[in-house]
């Protein structure tokens, strides 16, 4: 895989239709690859491909269903040609108090963020090391390396995530295959939907969706595993405060405005997204 040149590639992306995945989709198309989306929402996934155009294909995906993940990659491989990528991008964010969280919204978000993440990776893990060959981009979050209150969950799943992408850069080392941690702050998308944060995070943590597309297309560009941060400047943040005492810590995340991310919710605002986190509506 060249370290300049993404034209060419064939890319899968799970959770494309929307959001993070929709916009590393558009990044990629205009770099000249091949893309293929997998998205619950499959009406969605279709009618961003055909929006999209470029010969993108779009195909449903539930990433807790391995069967349906190993199906979504040979209709990928089927109209695109050997992938050279697969991003793991799929993920819900529940927001709220441990304990009132229910045990289906527990489950949901482990079997999304942590076993679809881990699902997608050995899949398509066994196809490039088969090659000798590819790079597994994983979504993970800053708040996989500082958690934040009232979304336990949420930090749990991305703790996991980030653990695993420094296991398996060990583990491929090699190989000729890469795997990639994304640990974007907080991205303007429907899933950080009536969250509010002040000035002094909006500027430390707050980025939009191309950003954290023009990290994954820069990672994938530098043919090596890495662990990258959106903005840059939030690996200096979690480096600075992981050395300090647990009290300390938590204080200043507090007083820089961290706990009033989540703790300070428009519920209104929130409705549609928490809807499917639930699992009401896909």
């Amino acid at each position: 895989m060249s370290s300049h040149s993404l034209a060419g590639l064939s890319v899968a992306i799970s959770g494309g239709a929307r959001g993070i995945g929709r916009e590393i989709a558009v990044a990629f198309v205009d770099a000249g690859a091949r893309v293929a989306i997998g998205d619950i929402a499959a009406d969605a996934a279709q009618a961003t491909a055909t929006e999209l155009g470029n010969g993108v294909v779009a195909y449903p995906l539930d990433v807790t269903d391995p069967d349906g993940f190993a199906h979504f990659l040979d209709q990928a491989e089927a109209a695109l040609g050997p992938l050279d990528v697969l991003v793991n991008n799929a993920g819900i964010m529940p927001i709220g108090p441990f304990l009132a969280e229910s045990d289906n919204v527990t489950d949901r978000v482990l079997d999304i963020d942590v076993r679809g993440v881990l699902t997608g990776t050995k899949l398509a893990g066994q196809r490039f090391h088969e090659r000798g060959a590819g790079h597994v981009v994983n979504i993970a979050s800053i708040m996989g390396t500082l958690a934040s209150p009232n979304a336990a969950s949420y930090c749990a799943a991305k703790f996991a995530i980030v653990g695993f992408g420094q296991a398996l850069r060990q583990e491929w080392r090699g190989t000729g295959v890469h795997i990639t941690t994304i640990c974007p702050g907080f991205v303007r998308t429907e899933l950080i939907s009536g969250m509010k944060a002040n000035k002094a995070m909006e500027k430390l943590a707050m980025v939009d969706p191309d950003a954290v597309a023009a990290a994954v297309l820069a990672a994938i560009e530098s043919g090596r595993s890495r662990q990258v941060f959106v903005p840059k400047s939030a690996a200096a943040i979690v480096k600075g405060s992981n050395t300090l005492p647990n009290d300390v810590r938590d204080t200043l995340f507090r007083l820089a405005g961290g706990n009033s991310v989540t703790e300070t919710m428009d519920l209104e605002a929130r409705a549609a997204y928490q809807s499917r986190v639930d699992g009401a509506v896909s």
